[in-house]
């Protein structure tokens, strides 16, 4: 059983918490989320040419779907970008000082929204509608 719209389903949440995230100044959640976000609808994408999906790197995954389809320059740079966020976003220990929540702003966090709808949108142009 194929799953490729419950993945964009909760790529789709993922991105309208990142909004919310973004509107309540929660900028390294919201740049964690809309990482997520990516993440899913790249493997919603994966699920619907039925390539295996495991991990969290989008450039990986990015990669593997594109032995099916065509990547725009714009989207492999998005997902660049949001790949940079999965673990420095969460943890202390990825600075030598402080706290992620003190490490992103408020610019940080409209990129990766931004990123993430670029995203979310080539997997729902790809896939359509549920």
């Amino acid at each position: 059983m194929q799953r490729e719209q419950d993945w964009l389903g909760q790529a789709r949440a993922e991105l309208t918490a990142a909004r919310v995230l973004l509107d309540n100044g929660q900028w390294a959640w919201c740049c964690f989320t809309s990482q997520q976000a990516a993440e899913k609808a790249l493997k919603a994408l994966s699920e619907r040419h039925r390539l295996p999906h495991l991990g969290h790197n989008l450039n990986d995954l990015l990669a593997d779907v594109e032995a099916r389809v065509t990547i725009p320059d714009k989207l492999r740079q998005a997902c660049r970008a949001l790949n940079r966020l999965y673990i420095p976003t969460r943890y202390p220990d990825a600075f030598e000082r402080g706290v992620p929540a003190e490490q992103y702003g408020e610019q940080d966090a409209h990129e990766a929204v931004q990123d993430a709808e670029e995203v979310v949108a080539f997997a729902e142009g790809l896939i359509g509608p549920a």
